[in-house]
């Protein structure tokens, strides 16, 4: 894929950047940066796209990005109009992995961590009481100064580190050109997607939209993502299918079609199988953890 680099503002008195984002659509497109990125969902919901990873994100979501992997944070559309009541929020964390030195991450104590950033240039979702405690450790960050706050970072990512159930979210086998000459492409097939995959979306009409002829684009995406364009819409629809088990205001049978799918038996499988479980065990799997 061709995202866009993105170049991350730092503080003239700070090593690397902790912020609040209160802004939804904030950098919400396909793109990459050279620093390590570590971000915490408080409120909102959305779509993730880490490599070649697509799934839901939520509160209490921490994700790990390493340097230069695209990613994208698309929120849910209501979290996108001004005028809507509800608030999405998050914390952020961008620093590069030598802003504390060259030789840092190669001491002995620092194994860890080392191994650490490495995994997560594939990304790297964390759960459960890791995620919480790294949260802690992520505020602490937030509200520290001087060389306080270099060690919040560092016990946050060793939190991390020490956690072995991590998971690893793009294919050990993604690649992407860095180059930004076909960015407007990518991000232009993301957007028509996303506004419509509720419906058929005919192979003309997203290679139109590509620019390019039909069984070229067919060869583009699959080259640049390692899956093809249908495997693509069927992960966006099933992603979408996932928040209306969780809005839980719809029959399983109603948010089938809702998602863009044509027939029940075609999303009871494509779930099953991209989700590892059945619809309605996602569901109940969640309304439990909320009861």
């Amino acid at each position: 894929m061709k995202p866009q680099l993105l170049k991350v503002a730092t503080e003239p008195t700070s090593s690397f950047c902790i912020r609040k984002n209160v802004i939804p659509y904030m950098n919400n497109r396909w793109h990459f940066h050279p620093e390590v990125e570590l971000i915490h969902f408080h409120k909102g919901r959305g779509l993730q796209f880490v490599g070649d990873s697509i799934m839901r994100f939520s509160p209490g979501d921490m994700v790990l990005v390493g340097a230069n992997l695209p990613h994208y944070w698309r929120f849910d559309d209501m979290y996108l109009h001004d005028h809507d009541q509800s608030v999405a929020y998050s914390t952020t964390i961008h620093f590069t992995e030598n802003f504390w030195g060259d030789r840092f991450l190669h001491l002995p104590e620092n194994r860890q961590l080392k191994a650490l950033l490495d995994k997560a240039k594939r990304g790297i979702l964390v759960s459960g009481t890791a995620g919480k405690r790294a949260g802690k450790m992520m505020q602490k960050a937030y509200q520290a100064s001087g060389v306080h706050r270099i060690i919040a970072l560092l016990k946050c990512l060793t939190t991390i580190a020490e956690e072995d159930q991590l998971t690893l979210l793009s294919s050990i086998g993604f690649q992407t050109d860095l180059s930004v000459a076909e960015n407007e492409r990518i991000n232009a097939i993301y957007e028509h997607t996303l506004s419509h995959f509720k419906r058929k979306i005919p192979l003309e009409e997203i290679s139109d939209i590509a620019g390019i002829t039909p069984k070229s684009f067919c060869r583009y995406f699959k080259d640049r993502t390692g899956k093809t364009y249908s495997q693509f819409l069927t992960e966006i629809r099933v992603g979408f299918a996932c928040k209306l088990l969780v809005d839980n205001k719809m029959s399983i049978k109603q948010l089938c079609f809702e998602s863009g799918f044509n027939n029940f038996s075609c999303f009871h499988k494509n779930f099953k199988q991209i989700m590892g479980k059945t619809p309605q065990t996602y569901q109940n799997e969640y309304l439990k953890v909320e009861a």
